[in-house]
């Protein structure tokens, strides 16, 4: 099992930039892929980005640039920097680690990002 805990959201205005941080614990076995997901109201959740264990990284086609994830593998700890922020990247944002052997996957409560003047 895996349990992850997500950290970071928050309101900002537009233009403004946050840090989403989302811990694993657990099994977290190797090969694994760790994202970003995000689910607006009334709307289906997407692919925000996700970073392989490898380094390979992939980004949904709104990020345009704005968004970085990295991972700290030993500590299993993602990160999404996100800038340049949009009122229509307000979401709540969710973890997901995904154990590429099995193809077992884990989700995070999830953190509200809301971008408003």
């Amino acid at each position: 099992q895996v349990h992850l805990v997500e950290s970071g959201g928050g309101l900002v205005q537009p233009g403004e930039s946050l840090r989403l941080s989302c811990e694993a614990s657990g099994s977290v076995f190797s090969p694994n892929a760790m994202g970003w997901y995000r689910q607006a109201p009334g709307k289906e959740r997407e692919l925000v980005a996700v970073v392989f264990s490898g380094g390979v990284a992939k980004y949904g086609d709104f990020v345009e640039g704005r968004f970085t994830i990295s991972r700290d593998t030993a500590e299993n700890t993602v990160y999404l920097q996100m800038n340049s922020l949009k009122p229509e990247d307000t979401a709540v944002y969710y973890c997901q680690v995904t154990i590429l052997r099995g193809g077992a996957n884990y989700w995070g409560q999830g953190t509200q990002v809301t971008v408003s003047s």
